[in-house]
């Protein structure tokens, strides 16, 4: 399955809110059936993990073949698959510039890589999936107009009262930002509510 491309409002409707895909939030609340049953149905366990998986695979923009094989690595690593796996996405290139707001969602960020806008370590790294490492040291092209749009979206980022992660450091000198990677994350400050484990489970016999 290729990545998404599709409307953004009409995924949020359904997996709730993915701040990497769109700050936008869903506009239709969920309301309690009306049927009455002498005695609930079982619920089956496979439309949970799918669901999760999803909220997983939307909010970090992957292929479905991308997560699976981030699954694998995180399965062949030591620790907890589940830990393992949202550490390795975390430290995408591209999620590294959302959470340092230089992007509003994981796809601008995209963008920005894709067109060679965006320095590792003062070398131009074009690929989104990218893995950062501690004291990585992220910049962007020295170009008035580029810059104009990084401020502009920091601006954004802190009106809408978001905070850089502890693992990160967002740099002003002069009238340019950029950011460093102090250390891997700690799977409590990743800001999404999803349950790792559920995920790990859905791709359980494909890994």
């Amino acid at each position: 399955m290729s990545r998404y491309r599709g409307p953004r409002l009409k995924i949020i409707n359904r997996l709730k809110i993915l701040p990497g895909l769109s700050k936008k939030t869903p506009n239709r609340s969920e309301q309690p059936s009306k049927k009455k049953h002498s005695k609930p149905p079982k619920p089956s366990k496979y439309p949970v993990r799918l669901k999760e998986k999803q909220r997983l695979r939307f909010h970090y923009g992957l292929a479905e073949r991308q997560l699976l094989q981030y699954v694998r690595i995180a399965k062949r690593a030591k620790g907890s698959t589940g830990q393992v796996l949202l550490q390795l996405l975390e430290m995408r290139l591209d999620n590294i510039l959302f959470r340092l707001g230089m992007a509003l969602s994981i796809p601008e960020a995209r963008q920005l890589v894709n067109h060679r806008h965006i320095l590792v370590n003062d070398r131009i790294v074009d690929i989104p999936s990218y893995r950062c490492k501690p004291q990585d040291f992220i910049s962007i092209k020295d170009k008035q107009r580029l810059r104009n749009i990084i401020n502009k979206n920091i601006d954004n980022f802190k009106k809408d009262k978001m905070r850089v992660p502890p693992h990160l450091k967002l740099i002003k000198k002069k009238s340019q930002y950029s950011g460093l990677v102090h250390k891997i994350i700690d799977n409590s400050r990743i800001g999404l509510k999803i349950n790792e484990l559920l995920v790990v489970e859905y791709y359980s016999r494909r890994v």
